[in-house]
């Protein structure tokens, strides 16, 4: 399964009127691939909506990325967004595709959405790792989905869901505590560069 995350910086106040923007343009006629989520952050920076798409395949990807850069209005916000950033990954290989709540049992509507570099050849070691290391992880919280980037500095991202902030802070230090996360030696390969974002579903949102 591919993926992409696009990232949209906005003026205050306009988060309703952009989702509902965005939930058009995906899903019009002409539109490939699928809307998975549309988050508005609520800790991290600040005014950005981030949406998730899933793909395919390689090439349906690439003729969405293709629409969406030659459109007048990309998402339907052109007279709205500040900045645009469009990101594409691969999930890692043993996870399932990510499905929107209804199909999944998912659901927030706290998601955090991690960024961590990774070191040259560190990537199958990390692949590997979260293979082992998730299910038990998940007995705590879901994740919903960790996916390699295609494109810009090497890095992979996962997101994971909580009902709530301090169920988030709970899962992360029952992790710790029992052993079960980090994955072991997985820091290693990863270098400094680690960003979090904790984001909220906006209405038009499949994983709510």
């Amino acid at each position: 399964m591919y993926y992409e995350l696009a990232t949209m910086t906005l003026p205050f106040g306009s988060a309703a009127a952009a989702a509902t923007h965005v939930q058009a343009f995906c899903t019009a006629p002409e539109a490939q691939g699928e809307l998975l989520a549309c988050w508005f952050t609520d800790i991290g920076q600040l005014n950005q909506m981030i949406v998730l798409r899933g793909f395919a395949d390689l090439a349906t990807l690439a003729a969405e990325r293709a629409r969406t850069q030659h459109s007048a209005s990309p998402f339907g916000c052109g007279e709205l967004f500040q900045s645009l950033e469009q990101h594409s990954y691969q999930g890692f290989p043993w996870m399932k595709p990510v499905r929107p709540s209804a199909e999944s049992g998912i659901s927030g509507p706290v998601y955090e959405i991690r960024t961590y570099g990774i070191k040259p050849g560190g990537v199958q070691a990390t692949i590997d790792l979260w293979a082992q290391y998730v299910p038990p992880r998940e007995r705590l919280s879901p994740c919903v989905v960790a996916m390699v980037a295609l494109d810009g500095p090497l890095r992979f991202t996962n997101i994971w869901a909580y009902p709530t902030l301090d169920a988030r802070s709970k899962a992360r230090a029952d992790a710790v505590a029992q052993g079960i996360w980090p994955p072991k030696g997985g820091p290693a390969h990863l270098t400094t560069d680690m960003v979090s974002t904790i984001a909220l579903p906006t209405a038009v949102s499949p994983l709510k």
